[in-house]
């Protein structure tokens, strides 16, 4: 009998030490499974068909999570407090101050063919807006999720301006009108953002118990994007695997992708020093909407240039990972 309770209370901490190690390493967990998960699926030929199947499923529910990701997050904002502050003018000037830096570089020296690639793929990884569960690491550090939501839909903005303009400029075969860009971006930034927000208003201030209920589930946003991270990242895989180009020239890109993503952090969190708000300000110039990225890469520059974001997805989530257990051990 004594044995078996030893077996039993053995098999708890084990079970508990699984759990708190997914718990405290959450993110890379769901990197390393969306990975796994892809490379299995492509390498195991009895897995096609059901993989043909799944693939596309997994595309259309991914919105799905994002869109519940930002309701559950705005459930918890108080809206009287989205108005823009001052590390939001910095930041997003600093943004758009890098982006004509590349957009320059690329017109003032002529680059083409790979260098061009090169170029385009950090592009994409600058222009893109901020990531819609910015907010949700944000709020885990320790940050103000109003602050975070308000620039979240200030960077799409600016995402919205400037691409129609840049683009054309560095690839003349996109065909767009400044005004058919600027409205198609909006559009989906109205899918992504401002409906979640409308519907977590109306629960917020009219459906008191579903609201209540909601808040009551510690964490639901955070491992809500967890899920969606893993989907993410087995899609990033994909591209990576099939994107037609050397791996030599493949790995430049993810190391380029590595040190903007790295510098981007870094300056934000430098200009935050000035404003108190260093978690904030790393997270809205670092953190970007790298689903996004992918989309505008794939749809008016080179299509090997979408593996930009397409590692820099990994590159954020992996310092959001250093970030949080940073914050673990500071609060211990």
């Amino acid at each position: 009998m004594k044995n078996n309770d030893i077996a039993h209370h053995a098999l708890q901490e084990v079970e508990h030490g699984v759990l708190s190690f997914l718990k405290n390493w959450t993110l890379p967990a769901a990197m390393l499974t969306g990975t796994v998960v892809y490379l299995v699926f492509a390498f195991v030929p009895q897995l096609d068909s059901f993989g043909n199947v799944a693939g596309p499923i997994f595309d259309e529910i991914l919105p799905a999570f994002m869109f519940m990701i930002l309701f559950v997050t705005f459930c918890k904002v108080d809206f009287r407090k989205l108005i823009p502050v001052a590390w939001h003018w910095w930041v997003a000037l600093l943004q758009t101050v890098f982006i004509f830096i590349v957009v320059g570089s690329i017109l003032a020296f002529d680059i083409k063919g790979n260098n061009l690639i090169l170029m385009e793929a950090l592009l994409v990884c600058i222009i893109s807006p901020c990531a819609a569960a910015a907010p949700v690491v944000t709020q885990k550090l320790g940050g103000d999720i109003e602050q975070m939501t308000t620039y979240t839909f200030l960077t799409n903005f600016i995402t919205a301006a400037l691409v129609p303009i840049c683009f054309p400029l560095i690839d003349k075969d996109v065909d767009m009108t400044f005004m058919q860009a600027f409205l198609l971006i909006l559009y989906k930034v109205c899918i992504v953002l401002v409906l979640p927000m409308l519907l977590a208003y109306i629960v917020k201030h009219h459906m008191h118990r579903l609201h209540r209920w909601i808040l009551s589930v510690k964490d639901l946003s955070f491992y809500t994007w967890a899920v969606s991270l893993s989907i993410v990242s087995g899609a990033t895989v994909k591209n990576i695997v099939h994107a037609d180009t050397s791996l030599m020239f493949l790995l430049l890109i993810a190391i380029l992708g590595l040190l903007l993503c790295i510098v981007q952090y870094a300056i934000g969190r430098y200009v935050g020093h000035f404003f108190g708000t260093t978690i904030e300000s790393g997270q809205g110039l670092g953190q970007k909407n790298t689903a996004f990225a992918v989309w505008m890469a794939y749809t008016y520059l080179n299509p090997v240039s979408s593996v930009g974001p397409g590692c820099y997805i990994l590159w954020q989530n992996s310092i959001n990972s250093i970030e949080l257990w940073l914050h673990r051990r500071q609060n211990k």
